[in-house]
């Protein structure tokens, strides 16, 4: 029995370059010993045997682990949820918990896919503040049913369900998707499988700006139609029912907003059957 532990003793961590070397000295020794002896060691040798095996296919799998490049693509979403719950959800836990029984936003929010200008940063919304919608160009459809009425759809929600009290369609500075509007050809014919489709939306405010400043250059052209079609949105919101009576009823305010990150300012006016004059936030 000395000699089963002089094998676990001598054996024990060591690797797949050492394991043979360790066996064929057992091997050697017992042949010089009684059969019996012989028998009860071999099955301690294939025993060790397994176990350095399996030591050794472990440094393997962890040598290959820590060769493996993490995707940094991933380890910016893990860094930033991380991030989050640590700043964010660990430190306002009350507020996370009321969330957990549903949500009672008090604005909705039309604004611009692009990627500068999300309204929680530029307008400091917090969770469960904002009912927020995004897409090219902040557009808003008039009310119609078709098959696939995915704003109109958020509308209803928002005013119907949530009961917003107000709606902000908030343009932008540099929109691509008003470039668009404004390069499209005269013609009718389209690039784009969507986005000149979409567009469309705005139309009427490429009109207006071709009728009243057509002689600015095309930059200035752009930046009045950014603010134009917000005006074409909020009229028609007022295409939808549901809207147009909680205006008329003062439970709803529809406002216009354009954020221009090129200068840094931010206005906003209000909207019901007219315009009012836009103000300027400092």
């Amino acid at each position: 029995m000395n000699l089963g532990f002089w094998v676990a003793d001598h054996t024990m961590g060591s690797t797949s370059n050492s394991y043979n070397e360790a066996v064929d000295r057992l091997n050697k020794l017992l042949s010089t010993q009684s059969p019996n002896l012989y028998s009860v060691a071999a099955k301690k040798i294939q025993e060790i045997t397994d176990e350095l095996q399996q030591q050794v296919a472990v440094e393997d799998v962890t040598q290959k682990l820590d060769e493996v490049v993490v995707d940094p693509v991933v380890q910016k979403l893990k860094n930033g949820f991380s991030h989050f719950k640590k700043e964010v959800y660990l430190k306002d836990t009350d507020l996370f918990s009321k969330l957990s029984k549903g949500q009672s936003p008090k604005f909705m929010v039309f604004a611009c896919s692009d990627s500068r200008v999300c309204p929680s940063h530029v307008l400091k919304f917090n969770l469960g503040e904002a009912f927020v919608v995004r897409n090219i160009a902040n557009m808003v459809a008039p009310y119609e049913k078709n098959e696939y009425p995915g704003t109109s759809a958020a509308v209803e929600y928002a005013v119907l369900h949530l009961k917003v009290e107000h709606i902000i369609v908030m343009g932008h500075s540099c929109c691509g998707g008003i470039k668009a509007l404004m390069s499209m050809p005269d013609d009718g014919t389209t690039q784009t499988a969507f986005i000149e489709n979409w567009m469309k939306i705005g139309k009427e405010a490429r009109s207006k700006v071709n009728k009243l400043h057509g002689n600015l250059p095309f930059d200035q052209q752009c930046s009045a139609c950014e603010k134009e079609a917000v005006n074409v949105s909020l009229t028609n919101l007022l295409t939808f029912p549901f809207v147009r009576d909680a205006v008329l009823k003062g439970t709803l305010a529809l406002h216009g907003g354009y954020y221009n990150f090129v200068d840094g300012t931010f206005k906003i006016w209000s909207f019901t059957y007219s315009i009012t004059e836009e103000e300027l936030l400092e």
